[in-house]
């Protein structure tokens, strides 16, 4: 089994959700982030203020896919979340050892 984590930009998420749902992916996490690469925050100014922004507000989603699917999965994310400018994100993915859904004790891939 894999996970695979996404770094979006917010106004991507709702083209990456409705692309994961489209490719038949039945569930994410989605949690509020913030980082910078290398684009190392920005400068804004508020009534005359410069402020320095080092952090920049993004969005994480994690989905928990089975070793087959991770690889479509990655690409659907790409394709959806891609604005071609800096900025739009990151996907790594990574082994995950045992998998249990708590409501009925599956182990596996059964309970991804």
């Amino acid at each position: 089994m894999k996970l695979v984590t996404a770094i979006v930009q917010p106004h991507k998420l709702a083209d990456v959700q409705l692309a994961l749902a489209m490719h038949g992916v039945s569930g994410m996490t989605v949690s509020e982030s913030s980082g910078y690469a290398r684009q190392h925050g920005h400068s804004e100014i508020y009534r005359g203020e410069e402020f320095t922004i080092d952090f920049v507000l993004k969005v994480k989603v994690e989905i928990l896919v089975t070793d087959a699917g991770a690889d479509e999965v990655v690409a659907v994310i790409a394709e959806a979340a891609r604005t071609g400018e800096i900025g739009d994100g990151k996907i790594w993915v990574t082994t995950v050892d045992e998998v249990v859904r708590i409501r009925t004790g599956e182990h596996g891939e059964i309970a991804v």
